[in-house]
């Protein structure tokens, strides 16, 4: 069956495998993943024998950048914009490259803080694959997955994954991937689970800045909020003592230049905006 996530990340950070599965409307496969900082040359051999996929490093766009290893392609035109970079190889400690050891120094090279872009060749044998920031809640993948597994696991923000494919070479869907779980201990979670543990359990929007605003319906506090999740600021007025246990009057706004701003007559957001602030005002407070 499928387990929680607390167990997921306590395994983890145990260093053990988990199986990640993903929607049936996307890729609807299972991947064998394990934290970057808990590989060895026996994971990497067990991914090649049980799992038979393509083993990648899904890492993130930081430590990308600081060993200059770039996209494989300008414009992703794959069906799920997996974001593969150039592929890489550690050049010290390893032979040619391809065995589970020398694939597993890779790995430990591209984490380690004191390795530099001049120790790495290009290509190589690793397939890194670039995280979004934001993690699953940003595009629900395998790759934001297991990085945002390894990150709950107060480990370094970085995985290993390979597809489960079935003896035949077909995909390995949940009933083959139960059997597999059951065979060798390694527990299921889903990224949609993942998706819901981060939306209760992370602060999620960040206050940025805060400022008196007096207006012709009275003073309010302009605080703006930025969101891990998408790219616009966000902006509350407020008004009154909102900590009380009363309930407090709020007004949800969606931003419109044109009619906050202009007061155009195609929409009547300008109007909206008006009653709003002058309801909290004359109730005293509210947001």
């Amino acid at each position: 069956g499928i387990s929680s996530i607390p167990e997921a990340i306590e395994d983890i950070k145990a260093g053990k495998f988990v199986i990640i599965v993903d929607d049936k409307d996307r890729e609807n496969e299972g991947d064998l993943a394990l934290a970057a900082e808990k590989v060895t040359t026996e994971a990497i051999n067990f991914m090649t024998l049980q799992a038979r996929g393509l083993i990648c490093l899904p890492i993130i766009g930081k430590r990308l950048n600081e060993l200059r290893i770039p996209l494989m392609v300008r414009e992703n035109t794959s069906k799920f914009s997996t974001a593969f970079t150039v592929s890489v190889e550690a050049k010290h400690r390893v032979s040619t490259g391809i065995s589970a050891a020398d694939r597993a120094e890779t790995i430990k090279a591209v984490i380690d803080p004191a390795t530099k872009a001049e120790d790495l060749a290009q290509p190589g044998h690793m397939f890194p694959l670039r995280a979004r920031e934001g993690g699953v809640l940003v595009r629900a993948g395998h790759t934001e997955a297991i990085v945002d597994l390894a990150r709950l696991a107060g480990l370094y923000p970085a995985g290993v994954i390979c597809e489960i494919l079935n003896e035949d070479g077909s995909i390995a869907r949940l009933p083959q991937l139960e059997v597999m779980s059951g065979q060798y201990g390694v527990k299921i979670i889903t990224v949609a689970d993942l998706i819901t543990y981060r939306h209760r359990h992370e602060r999620l929007v960040h206050r940025v800045a805060g400022a008196k605003l007096p207006t012709k319906y009275g003073e309010f506090t302009a605080i703006a909020y930025r969101s891990d999740i998408d790219p616009d600021e966000h902006l509350a007025l407020v008004m009154g003592d909102i900590s009380t246990e009363e309930p407090v009057l709020v007004r949800v706004h969606s931003e419109c230049v044109t009619g906050d701003v202009f007061s155009s007559f195609r929409c009547d957001c300008g109007e909206q905006i008006a009653l709003a602030m002058q309801s909290i005002a004359d109730e005293g407070r509210g947001v």
